[in-house]
Parts: C-alpha cells; structure tokens; sequence
C-alpha cells in the first residue's frame, strides 16, 4: 500500500507534473517527473532554508485502458509497483504515472520493467550510497 505521505492527491499537483515535468514513454506507460522542494524555516535561522521532500506518485488510468474492472486492476498494480520503489526515488521527487492502453493486458512483471525503465531513464533512482544508480 501506498503510505498518505507518498501519494499525489490535488489536482493542481498532476497538473504541474505533468506540464511542467520531464517525460520517459514506454510502451505500457508514461512517467511525468519533477523534483520540488519546500521551502521551510529554523528558529536557529529565521531566514528561509530548503529542505526537501519525501517522494510523491499519482495515477492516471482514463477509460481508454478498459472498463472499471481492468482500469482498478492496473491502477492497483501501479500503486504497488511503485510503493516497492519509493525507497529508491530521489528525495522531493513527484511523479504522475500514467497507464496506456497496453496496460490493459500487461502483466506485473512488465509494467515493473516499463516503471524501471522510465525511471532510470528520468534519472531518477539512486543506489543505496546516494548516488544515481
């Protein structure tokens, strides 16, 4: 399960990412993608200072996919597939995931390969040491 904190909620949200974003196109899916941050105070320093945030994914699976049955079926392997992943998204990272029709028939399996692809494509994933990866 996607925990509140990792996912993209308002409106406003998918629709910055997704036109102000970069995009990697895979043949199941397209990955929007921009890395924020927030702005936030200390009392040690009243002045602004950044600090970013935990990553953040939305999705986006229109009837073009299929029927209620198929689109929840897809949105729900998304949402897995991608909490599995969020552990390795650069810190601030918001990314609206969006499912073709090609969905519809794909399997777990290949919509990973599709997100992984994407992703590192985006540059997105880091290893375990804070590099890219």
């Amino acid at each position: 399960m996607l925990p509140a904190a990792a996912r993209l909620t308002s409106s406003a949200d998918f629709q910055r990412v997704t036109r102000k974003g970069r995009r990697a196109g895979r043949p199941r899916l397209v990955v929007h993608a921009v890395t924020e941050r927030k702005q936030a105070t200390t009392e040690a320093d009243p002045r602004a200072t950044w600090s970013t945030v935990s990553p953040r994914v939305g999705f986006v699976v229109s009837k073009a996919v299929g029927n209620a049955v198929v689109r929840h079926r897809v949105a729900r392997r998304l949402r897995h597939l991608a909490a599995a992943r969020l552990g390795t998204l650069r810190p601030g990272t918001a990314l609206v995931v969006r499912a073709l029709p090609a969905a519809a028939d794909a399997t777990s399996a290949e919509l990973g390969q599709d997100l992984d692809a994407a992703l590192r494509r985006l540059h997105l994933a880091v290893d375990d040491n804070g590099g890219e990866a």
